[in-house]
């Protein structure tokens, strides 16, 4: 069986639209020493919502009523994030920024000898290797702070700045505030965290228009549009296909103790002059490279209306065992992900060309909201198709999809 890499991403953005009433977020932008400060970014995490301080330090934000991550930026200073909730009123919220003072005396240059293969394998974790992820570029690499811990064999990175994205492929300047890059070698599962800003690229009519089509593909089939469907209770219109795949104990394969313990007595036989049946240590190898665990797909669908469930008027949550298969059948995987990505072999009939997604609960259960994105990203995670596509293949939490694209 092929390995599977797996994806565990936790993009901070805003959890969600509870309604459509328009209420306003404002206040004043100062320094620590009560300094307002003109010209200071005031974006909103995951969306293309911004706006600048104006002479007085003061801005002025129409959103609706909803969850929401505000990231406030200015050259000289350090970031600032602060999580609102706007239901039924105006809110009022004032930032104080810390300037980014770094002493030369404070400075220890270290050259790292594997900083360009650490950003280069960062690029195919974050950004992707898909189609699309060809046509990106790191804008200010510089800004990456990257450690590597040896004993733990996990790769560390985050930035104090933006980390500039340009995606040539979908129309898009990323601006990412990364407060946490995990990848781990040992398990091959990739975490991250942070603040992203989504701008438009500028173009002409015939470009904007190629943008538009490839932003409706990117978003046809992510893990967005589906549980924005769930939400809408029009999955099996969008054309996804929702089943279970049910984890069951080997049974043919002995206790892991006792698997070492007869291999170690094996090999201990075998270096001594005493004679060893090299085939019962044949056996007991074999017996060790077998999964633990045996996957069945269940191919009766799960119904959504048991699946999904109502927290409030603005969330909805899905609670389950074992693992959601889920098959987006208006597109196929294509040849860029069968030659590049392995994936587990499941036998789905004639559905096994169409894209393909796993899903984990981590944290039951699952809350998410209207317009796809999940309340604590921390309590899912992804296999297959979902996993392969990454940065380079987001489109903003409020991407209108453009049906008439062409």
């Amino acid at each position: 069986m092929k390995k599977l890499l797996l994806i565990f991403f936790l993009i901070g953005i805003s959890r969600q639209v509870y309604a459509q009433q328009v209420q306003y977020l404002s206040g004043t932008i100062k320094d620590n020493k009560g300094n307002v400060l003109p010209g200071a970014g005031i974006y909103i995490s995951g969306y293309k919502i911004a706006t600048v301080s104006n002479n007085e330090g003061n801005y002025r934000l129409p959103l609706p009523s909803g969850n929401y991550d505000v990231l406030v930026q200015m050259i000289g200073f350090l970031p600032q994030n602060q999580n609102i909730t706007i239901i039924d009123q105006a809110i009022k919220l004032d930032i104080i920024l810390k300037e980014s003072i770094i002493s030369l005396n404070e400075v220890v240059v270290k050259p790292d000898p594997n900083r360009e293969y650490y950003v280069n394998f960062f690029k195919t974790n974050f950004i992707g290797i898909t189609p699309n992820a060809q046509q990106c570029k790191l804008l200010n690499p510089s800004v990456l702070n990257i450690n590597y811990d040896e004993e733990t064999g996990i790769l560390f990175i985050n930035c104090t700045d933006f980390l500039i994205i340009e995606n040539k492929a979908l129309g898009y300047k990323i601006k990412y505030l990364i407060n946490n890059f995990q990848y781990n070698y040992k398990t091959k599962i990739v975490y991250f965290e942070g603040f992203p800003v989504y701008e438009d690229l500028e173009g002409n009519r015939t470009r904007k228009k190629k943008w538009s089509k490839a932003r409706l593909i990117a978003y046809n089939g992510s893990s967005q549009h589906f549980f924005k469907s769930l939400y809408d209770e029009t999955s099996e219109q969008e054309g996804f296909k929702i089943f279970k795949i049910h984890e069951e104990v080997n049974v043919n394969r002995p206790d892991e103790e006792l698997i070492r313990q007869k291999i170690k007595q094996f090999v201990i036989s075998k270096s001594s002059a005493s004679t060893v049946n090299s085939d019962s240590l044949t056996y007991w190898i074999g017996k060790k490279n077998l999964p633990k665990t045996i996957s069945y797909l269940d191919k009766k669908p799960v119904l959504t209306d048991t699946l999904v469930h109502h927290k409030s008027n603005y969330i909805k949550y899905i609670d389950y065992t074992d693992i959601l298969y889920i098959i987006y059948t208006k597109e196929k995987e294509g040849l860029a992900y069968q030659n590049s990505f392995q994936t587990k072999s499941i036998n789905t009939a004639d559905d096994s060309s169409n894209q393909s997604s796993m899903v984990y609960l981590l944290i039951r259960p699952i809350y998410f909201y209207a317009l796809g994105n999940i309340y604590n990203p921390k309590s899912i995670l992804f296999e297959g198709y979902w996993a392969w596509e990454k940065i380079a293949d987001s489109v903003p939490m409020d991407y209108k999809p453009v049906i008439n694209a062409n």
